[in-house]
């Protein structure tokens, strides 16, 4: 039996330690967390950015301010406990304080992904019913001030602080965080951080007292099974219990200096890199959009002791064309099992925590072996419960539980877990028993370890996200001359799994790839986009008896016609 671990009445049920037991948590509301890591090290750097005008480098004392300085203008703008405000903000300083601003301010800060399309950003501002936004006005191709604009005309000839918007009633207000030129009622920065100026700080202080652990903290969005994005509410225990373990396990010694370029609105990324970094002390390197030459320039300038990133991100670091020049030596806490350890200047034996398993519901991971675990406790399993939780195999027909060793279908609960999706009872999301089904299949083995063996459903993971295949569908058959499209996921060693469309045209319709990417670019985020489109007979899609294509016979049908094809 490995410690911590009771495993329940012969039943699949592995449980952790107590909450109670657990050592090293500070703050559990996100407001009370950045006021705690800011006091602790308010001189210790904390963010680096580099634009090609200006260098931007943080302490905690200016990470304070900053945040601060955000609250009083949300209370000035008259947010409530428990007001939503969106952040569309790529991985820069302002992210930071735009979000745990609204924290402070005692709203719920809701992060918006910079890969959403204008049709995406629509559905998230009606599902989230936001009151304000904070966004970062360009990145890349996107001008999101215009994007806003485009969707309600009205912000171009509002009065700053009084939108109006049939299409989004609750939406009243929205700044530019990182330029002081606004636009419409969408004002800069000086214009609204100047209307927190008569806003006393004690004010501010004791409307983040009000705030409870068990208080909805924080909204996030992930695809699901139904095709329309999620939104998911995290309390703010469940984040900042994250926050604080994310460094204990990466079995850090010293405050890391974190270089990260996957966007902080996705649940991993905010625990693993915010909480890697400022739980301990530590900094941020922060690049906007990932370009992997310019990410090893980073690396080798900010003496990066920690990269995190996906595993299709790997390979491009170490065919950058620069790969061969940089030096890597400052880089200590980088697995030795991936290609970046491989570089003549790395010298590494660690592990990264890869025996674990989470998602956003469980606000990243739910079991988990820390680094330093030895390689024979974790092989070929995904970890043991965290502090409060419970992991349970359930028959995926009839809901009952599994006898210990049995296969079914992974059920969790515990301090982590979502509050809830929006717009869905809470009884259609959990079991009788508070445990969320979370469509993956698994067993328990007989030392309490959680085996993961991939998705029961069809939801797919490519490079780090994950992706609805009905959600492309819907897409993809809206365009002239689609009969039946079919999206799966396809074992990729890049990006875990290539999403490959497969599609049956019209009698006499002439469509090509490429017809079939263009207009998928216009609705979806490019991680989205296929990156295979197949042409199959309506023949080749075998049905079960209520006529649904059978998805893995069709993932094996493209997997073969792909690997003919690269053979060819």
């Amino acid at each position: 039996m490995i410690p911590g671990v009771e495993i329940v009445g012969g039943k699949a049920m592995a449980r952790g330690i107590p909450l109670a037991e657990e050592a090293g948590l500070g703050a559990l509301t996100l407001a009370g967390y950045i006021r705690e890591v800011c006091e602790r090290w308010p001189d210790n750097e904390c963010a680096v950015l580099h634009l090609p005008d200006r260098t931007i480098r943080w302490t905690f004392r200016d990470l304070w301010a900053r945040t601060l300085a955000t609250a009083k203008a949300l209370v000035a703008c008259g947010i409530d406990k428990g007001t939503r405000v969106g952040v569309q903000c790529s991985n820069r300083p302002e992210y930071l304080s735009s979000v745990f601003g609204v924290a402070l301010a005692g709203g719920v800060p809701t992060p918006i992904s910079t890969f959403f399309t204008a049709t995406e950003m629509d559905e998230v501002l009606k599902l989230s019913g936001i009151s304000g936004l904070l966004l970062e006005r360009r990145l890349l191709k996107k001008d999101y001030a215009e994007m806003l604009a485009g969707l309600e005309p009205a912000v171009l000839t509002a009065s700053p602080g009084e939108i109006a918007s049939a299409a989004y009633p609750y939406l009243r207000f929205a700044a530019i965080l990182d330029d002081d030129e606004g636009m419409g009622a969408i004002e800069g920065w000086s214009a609204f951080a100047g209307r927190g100026a008569d806003v006393p700080e004690e004010l501010v202080a004791a409307r983040a007292a009000q705030v409870m652990p068990a208080d909805p903290g924080i909204l996030l969005f992930s695809s699901g099974s139904t095709g329309k994005v999620k939104g998911i509410v995290s309390a703010n225990r469940a984040a900042c219990l994250q926050l604080w373990r994310w460094p204990k396990w990466y079995d850090l010694h010293e405050p890391a200096r974190v270089w990260g370029a996957n966007g902080f609105f996705w649940s991993g990324n905010f625990g693993q890199c915010i909480g890697g970094a400022l739980s301990r002390g530590g900094c941020l390197i922060l690049q906007r959009a990932f370009d992997p030459a310019e990410a090893l320039r980073l690396m080798e300038r900010e003496k990066a002791t920690m990269p995190i990133a996906w595993p299709h991100q790997w390979a491009q670091l170490t065919a950058a064309e620069n790969y061969a020049d940089v030096d890597l030596s400052s880089l200590k806490y980088v697995d030795k099992l991936t290609p970046l350890a491989t570089h003549p200047t790395v010298h590494t034996t660690w592990r990264q925590p890869d025996a674990a398993y989470g998602n956003t519901e469980t606000f990243t991971l739910i079991t988990v072996f820390p680094s330093g675990t030895p390689a024979e406790v974790m092989a070929g399993n995904h970890g043991i419960p965290t502090a409060g939780s419970i992991v349970k195999i359930v028959d995926p027909m009839t809901g009952e539980t599994m006898p210990l060793g049995e296969r079914g279908e992974i059920a969790v609960k515990g301090p982590t877990l979502m509050l809830g999706y929006l717009g869905i009872p809470l009884d259609q999301s959990l079991d009788e028993d508070g445990f969320l089904r979370t469509s993956d299949g698994g067993y328990i083995d007989a030392e309490g370890r959680l085996v993961w063996e991939g998705r029961l459903n069809d939801i797919i993971k490519t490079g780090g996200a994950n992706v609805s295949p009905l959600e492309i569908d819907e897409v993809i058959r809206a365009c002239p001359g689609v009969k039946v499209s079919q999206t799966v996921g396809v074992p990729d060693d890049l990006l875990g799994e290539l999403v490959v469309a497969c599609i049956v045209p019209h009698e006499g319709a002439v469509l090509s790839e490429d017809d079939i990417k263009a207009h998928a670019k216009q609705k979806l985020a490019s991680y989205k986009v296929p990156r295979r489109v197949l042409f199959v007979a309506e023949d080749d899609l075998k049905t079960t008896g209520s006529a649904k294509i059978k998805t893995a016979d069709l993932r094996k049908l493209a997997a073969d016609l792909l690997k003919a094809e690269a053979a060819a």
